[in-house]
């Protein structure tokens, strides 16, 4: 089975959808599929952590000019008058001149299955593409626009089927909710001995961890709060950031300043692990929330960006996280919010019972059992 994957990071984009894009690489790879990505060159891109996943990265260029003279061949294919997608301008490039390079890539690739995790694009860019692909799986999480596909993956909770059925075709299969999180192998291996020592409950070990690219600094604003609360006698932090993080100098620094003993570390290939073996975690709401769940790690969850706020809030009323009050951010409100967060405990707790409930860690297995099902056996290598 061939697969190419569409998706991006950058420094406005983050790095979430390139990570999941592997994770999924990862699962199908491991029943005998060959996968490609598809990326454009962003700056704060990721293409030599796939490369170095061993993917080979078929690249787009940056800066290719906006316009609707950028393409007219695939243009014909479907009409112009649907409005653009929120995110767009995320795509760096119109989607007529993303879908002209992107097909050129599958003319030579022919893939069983082309996956598109990109906020950018919607059905128009999906129906240029249908004549060089077998089928198409779009990863979403906005249910904000439509979608031509065969498959859909919305991994967040309160989602349903129902919210995308005016949104892709009635034959498409929606798989929606956390029970099709896409986590990494290791998280599900870890997951009892991570629950066994919740048992404990002890509050010692802090992690941060605000994306791979915190092009905001949410981490300095957390780690200056975190400095001007009381934090339990022995307690340590530490702070996993990305090597593209804008602001990572300024955070060694701030790090290197705090009264506990405090460790910046880049680019983790053992997250599941530093999480297991965390008391509590400080992170922006998204992906990584369904690895917290995972793990039942208590965690405090600040919304760093508008489209982060429904799943945010989602895990909140489902007593899953705390959510911080915006204002951390702003200093001076956000130190109280903190502080009452970190002083109880049996809150904490709750939070963490009620998180396990959500996610499993066997999501990927789940959604590649569909993709296989999928896939017309006399295509299949």
């Amino acid at each position: 089975m061939k697969v190419a994957l569409r998706t991006d990071a950058s420094l406005q984009i983050g790095s979430g959808h390139v990570m999941r894009c592997l994770t999924l690489a990862d699962a199908l790879k491991a029943r005998g599929a060959d996968c490609q990505f598809i990326s454009r060159e962003h700056p704060g891109h990721l293409m030599e952590v796939v490369r170095q996943r061993g993917y080979k990265v078929n690249r787009l260029a940056a800066g290719v000019p906006h316009g609707k003279n950028a393409i007219k061949s695939v243009a014909k294919q479907v009409r112009d008058a649907q409005p653009e997608p929120a995110h767009a301008a995320w795509l760096g490039s119109t989607w007529q001149a993303d879908a002209q390079e992107t097909a050129a890539i599958l003319v030579d690739l022919q893939p069983d299955w082309l996956v598109v995790d990109h906020y950018a694009l919607d059905e128009r860019w999906e129906r240029a593409l249908r004549p060089d692909c077998g089928r198409v799986f779009v990863i979403d999480d906005l249910a904000d626009r439509p979608h031509d596909c065969d498959l859909l993956l919305d991994q967040n909770l309160g989602r349903s089927p129902e919210h995308y059925a005016r949104l892709v075709p009635r034959d498409c299969t929606v798989l929606a909710g956390p029970r099709y999180a896409l986590l990494r192998p290791e998280f599900a291996r870890l997951r009892d001995y991570s629950l066994q020592r919740r048992r404990h409950g002890k509050l010692q070990h802090l992690l941060i961890t605000m994306g791979g690219v915190d092009a905001d600094n949410a981490t300095g604003c957390v780690l200056e709060a975190l400095g001007a609360c009381k934090l339990p006698s022995g307690c340590c932090i530490t702070v996993v950031m990305g090597a593209a993080a804008p602001w990572l100098g300024q955070v060694r620094g701030q790090a290197a300043r705090m009264v506990v003993p405090t460790e910046v570390v880049v680019d983790v290939d053992d997250m599941a692990q530093r999480m297991a073996d965390s008391d509590l975690a400080i992170g922006a709401a998204g992906g990584t929330a369904w690895e917290r769940c995972c793990l039942g790690l208590p965690s405090l969850v600040v919304v760093l960006a508008a489209n982060q706020r429904p799943g945010a809030l989602a895990l909140g009323q489902a007593g899953a996280a705390v959510l911080l009050d915006d204002d951390l951010i702003n200093r001076q409100p956000g130190i109280a919010a903190l502080q009452e967060a970190l002083r109880n405990t049996d809150r904490l707790w709750a939070t963490s019972l009620a998180a396990r409930q959500l996610a499993d860690g066997l999501g990927a297995l789940r959604v590649i059992d569909h993709v296989c099902a999928a896939t017309e056996p006399s295509r299949l290598s």
